[in-house]
């Protein structure tokens, strides 16, 4: 791990553990993680909002002001709000993706859940969705919350990471193992 991510992954420990065990205190876990969904899909989908969290060229005061305005637009939780304006205020909002990513691995793990990413060619379609989670959740003995992305490069099959394991049945796979068997013979 890079020493930056390492320090960054630090940080968002730190205040990830502290949200967390004050929304399980609070008994606000559920609107916690519907929150961090929500922030989440922000932060993929503006690039201001990630020009804001990194960028030096924003004072404190800025940064604390949007974020606050965001947090009350999208009515996150108050532990999240205030661990948001901390952030500002102390010049960590670029840990933002770590804290999001920490908080719903700790989320997850309290619900006796396990998330698999998924990289499938297509869209999965909700039954596919569910039969592959039921499927999952029958190997790894715990519920399976799917995190599906969708990269057309694969041609087919798909990808699943849970955990440290990792299938990969994608044609793009199978075409570079063969393209690599044949060199070997060639």
């Amino acid at each position: 791990m890079s020493e930056p991510a390492s320090i960054s992954s630090g940080i968002a420990e730190r205040y990830a553990t502290a949200v967390f065990e004050i929304a399980k205190e609070t008994k606000t876990l559920s609107k916690l993680e519907s929150g961090l969904d929500d922030l989440s899909s922000t932060l993929a989908d503006s690039a201001e909002l990630r020009d804001l969290i990194s960028s030096p060229l924003y004072s404190r005061e800025e940064q604390a002001q949007a974020i606050a305005a965001i947090a009350e637009k999208m009515n996150l939780e108050p532990v999240l709000k205030n661990a948001l304006a901390l952030m500002a205020d102390k010049r960590r909002l670029f840990v933002l993706p770590h804290l999001i990513t920490r908080l719903r691995d700790m989320i997850a793990e309290d619900k006796g859940e396990v998330t698999a990413d998924v990289v499938t060619a297509k869209p999965l379609t909700k039954a596919q969705s569910e039969k592959l989670a039921k499927t999952l959740a029958a190997r790894v003995g715990k519920d399976v919350k799917i995190n599906a992305a969708v990269d057309k490069s694969l041609v087919g099959g798909l990808v699943v990471k849970v955990g440290s394991k990792m299938i990969d049945t994608s044609i793009a796979s199978k075409l570079s193992s063969l393209q690599n068997a044949m060199k070997e013979v060639g």
